[in-house]
């Protein structure tokens, strides 16, 4: 599995650049575990091991941060991707991972011009009249420059960096195998659920690199919010919008985070958080398909205390089973029924080891705590952040849409409070409760279910016999087969392999020595230094095995 790790030499360089980073930060224990550091050896590159001194002073959720920024575009998203998952990690780790920011220095504007034109098939003047070369904003992923189209219309237009697709491509391949190394040696880590999370951030990522799936997102958005003229979504000019290259419409508003600038702008700070929040809430509870990043640098406030959403790179998805599983989750806390919370966080965790007896009492105690309040006292993100911290004490791990749209909610809260401090999304997201709990015990909705149900039933019953009767041919002719996995089996299958080989090699070794023995009470024949020549020759191998073996028994202490 190392040496899989190591087979692309594109790769080498990437993965010791990556050690030395995780070394210098006082991780150098990680990586010994990870076994990168017995890879490298093999492959011929050596590490220092000495961790940089003025990094030992940081705690160690910010030297995590410090890592991530160090090791570019692809581990600064992984990061930001981690602070979504308030599940798995305590608020001190979370605080550090929304502090990885979207920055970096712009790329050479030659370089973007000219992948630019190549991707618009036409030189920059021909195409805009006027094509600013500083840009608006520069991210690891893309850059934002501003310009005017042929007829006067002001525009943005956004191009993902040169050659980033190859490097973040590369980084991905070697996250994936850190997970399947870290499944076999470090299983300590697997309650932080390293695959899936590496599996939605390769989604998100590579959804991110195309620039046309980013509009494509806006015109969805756009579409479930045509009946609401206080939010503005840019429109997209998709005759100029590709894969590496979008152009949307320029709008000009005051940025969400110049909250001083509203009441000089004549806006009205509770009537925008208000219409603002209806808006995402809509999009959750409703469409099921919302803006999963509403932060203030994602937020413009224009004239008529209307609002435009930016930036629709990170999209959250919800069914309508798991809009109605929330529903059900928000209802059972707010009208304190406790089991109903239970069932429903232990339908959305994998864990079957939970003691059910202990989590039903916390949950009580954490439904009575909230219960007791009004909606208006309630606040949103409190509840959210002591939910997450029952679900990490018994290590239940949420489903990624689900961690997405905690965030979004805690962000959207964040932002509401930012306008005005006595906000509450709660007091917005009840009527949206209410309604759907309504409809779904509506004679309509009852017989749609009922319906479905009876449909799943006789497809199951109808499927039953066929399953059956493959069951019992698999059986006759020895085709049924039962898989046991047993995890870190390999690595000792591996140590025993080399333990076998170096018992061998010893008794090599030994053998070597005794038949040379006698080999040299032998009289006659040639000398070297007035010993047998062929004694001689004998303990001379038998000195290098026997040293041989003894490097390998150190190296292997060392490294353990």
């Amino acid at each position: 599995m190392l040496w899989e790790m190591l087979n692309a030499a594109r790769d080498l360089g990437r993965v010791q650049e990556i050690a030395s980073i995780l070394i210098r930060y006082g991780f150098a224990g990680f990586v010994h575990e990870l076994g990168i550091s017995r890879a490298l050896e093999k492959a011929g590159r050596l590490l220092h091991w000495h961790p940089a001194e003025q990094h030992i002073t940081l705690n160690t959720p910010q030297r995590v941060r410090r890592v991530l920024e160090e090791l570019g575009p692809a581990f600064i998203k992984l990061g930001q991707i981690l602070a979504i998952r308030v599940d798995l990690f305590p608020a001190q780790y979370i605080a550090e991972f929304e502090k990885l920011q979207d920055q970096a220095p712009a790329s050479p504007i030659d370089e973007i011009l000219q992948q630019l034109e190549s991707d618009l098939g036409d030189s920059i003047e021909n195409l805009f009249l006027e094509f600013n070369k500083t840009p608006l904003a520069a991210a690891s992923i893309a850059q934002v420059h501003r310009a005017r189209l042929l007829d006067g219309e002001e525009v943005i237009v956004k191009i993902r960096r040169p050659g980033l697709r190859k490097i973040i491509e590369a980084d991905l391949r070697l996250l994936i195998r850190m997970v399947d190394i870290v499944e076999s040696e470090a299983p300590e880590l697997m309650r932080y659920h390293p695959r899936e999370v590496v599996r939605q951030f390769t989604r998100s990522l590579r959804q991110e690199l195309d620039l046309a799936a980013e509009c494509r997102h806006a015109e969805r958005i756009a579409d479930n919010l045509a009946d609401n003229g206080n939010i503005v979504i840019p429109k997209v000019y998709w005759e100029w919008t590709g894969e590496r290259v979008n152009v949307q419409e320029y709008i000009e508003g005051i940025k969400g985070r110049n909250i001083t600038a509203l009441a000089k702008a004549g806006l009205d700070s509770q009537i925008l958080a208000e219409r603002g929040a209806n808006a995402v809430i809509k999009m959750i509870m409703e469409d099921g398909f919302f803006h999963a990043d509403p932060h203030a640098g994602n937020v413009l406030y224009l004239p008529d205390n209307r609002l435009a959403f930016l930036d629709f790179g990170m999209v959250g998805r919800l069914t309508e089973e798991r809009r109605e599983q929330v529903v059900s989750l928000l209802f059972g806390m707010v009208n304190h029924e406790p089991h109903k919370v239970c069932e429903i966080l232990e339908d959305w965790s994998d864990n079957i080891h939970t003691n059910e007896q202990a989590l039903t009492l916390d949950i009580e105690f954490f439904v009575d705590q909230y219960s007791s309040l009004s909606i208006k006292d309630l606040n949103l993100t409190q509840m959210m952040v002591d939910l997450m911290t029952l679900l990490r004490d018994h290590q239940l791990i949420l489903p990624a849409d689900l961690a997405l749209l905690i965030k979004t909610y805690i962000t959207l809260d964040g932002l509401g409070r930012q306008l005005t401090p006595d906000f509450n999304t709660l007091l917005l997201i009840a009527p949206h409760v209410e309604k759907i709990m309504t409809e779904r015990y509506t004679p309509g909705a009852m017989s749609r279910r009922g319906w479905r149900n009876v449909i799943s039933a006789v497809d199951l019953l109808a499927d039953l016999p066929k399953e059956l009767r493959f069951l019992l041919r698999a059986s006759r002719k020895g085709g049924m087969q039962v898989q046991i996995n047993v995890q870190r089996l390999g690595q000792y299958v591996e140590r025993t392999d080399r333990a076998i080989s170096r018992l061998t090699m010893g008794i090599v070794t030994a053998a070597l020595i005794i038949g040379t023995s006698i080999v040299m009470t032998i009289k006659g024949g040639p000398e070297i230094l007035g010993l047998p020549a062929f004694g001689f020759i004998g303990y001379c191998f038998a000195a290098i095995s026997g040293i041989g073996l003894l490097i390998s028994i150190w190296r292997s202490g060392k490294h353990r």
